[in-house]
């Protein structure tokens, strides 16, 4: 891993973990149901999915897709994140850098990356979209929710972020094999230049 990837994300993850307490706070009770929905839709009524959460953060979006049936997986880059998600859910969480993914080939219907992925380097994303997409399965989904933006660098002095707008995040996905099926703008109900989230749901085609 380059040196410089390698140090983003611990002073990142190091940032998230000195917090965890108090994030875990601030968005358990976050309603993410639109986000949930679209993910799931493509699925139609599809019962016990394996899904991987990446960037599980204390596991919140884990419990859920556990309450109503399927089989998550968790997978963060902070230890007191991936503890604290444990003890949540009782499910499996995975303690893995971003930049150094570990997963099985066509090993996940789904992956339901929200608020996660604008922390990979743009010098990263196209291996860890291109890690993601070979561990979903044929037909699979990836859903992404991130903040809209321009450009990368500290957003905090103790936080790495990667900002993009629709085409460019388009691009990287589209390089790495994925097809836009979705997207849309959050907060819902809001003017365009209030909606500072962008959420894409992309399907996995291959043989």
């Amino acid at each position: 891993m380059d040196k410089n990837i390698k140090n983003i994300e611990k002073i990142t993850f190091h940032d998230y973990g000195n917090k965890a307490e108090k994030f875990w706070e601030n968005t358990k009770d976050h309603d993410v149901t639109q986000n949930y929905d679209a993910f799931l839709a493509p699925f139609g009524d599809r019962s016990r999915l394996d899904i991987l959460d990446f960037g599980c953060g204390p596991g919140r979006d884990i419990a859920f897709f556990k309450s109503i049936g399927h089989n998550p997986v968790g997978l963060d880059g902070t230890l007191e994140f991936c503890e604290m998600a444990r003890e949540n859910t009782g499910c499996t969480v995975l303690l893995q850098s971003f930049s150094k993914l570990d997963l099985e080939e066509n090993s996940f219907d789904g992956v339901f990356a929200n608020a996660s992925m604008f922390h990979v380097p743009s010098v990263n994303l196209p291996k860890v979209l291109t890690d993601l997409y070979r561990a979903i399965r044929p037909g699979g989904i990836l859903f992404t929710s991130n903040p809209r933006g321009e450009g990368e660098g500290w957003s905090t002095p103790t936080r790495y972020g990667n900002f993009m707008q629709f085409d460019q995040s388009l691009e990287y996905l589209e390089n790495a094999g994925f097809k836009l099926i979705n997207h849309y703008y959050r907060p819902p109900d809001l003017p365009r230049e209030e909606q500072k989230w962008l959420a894409m749901v992309s399907r996995v085609e291959k043989n």
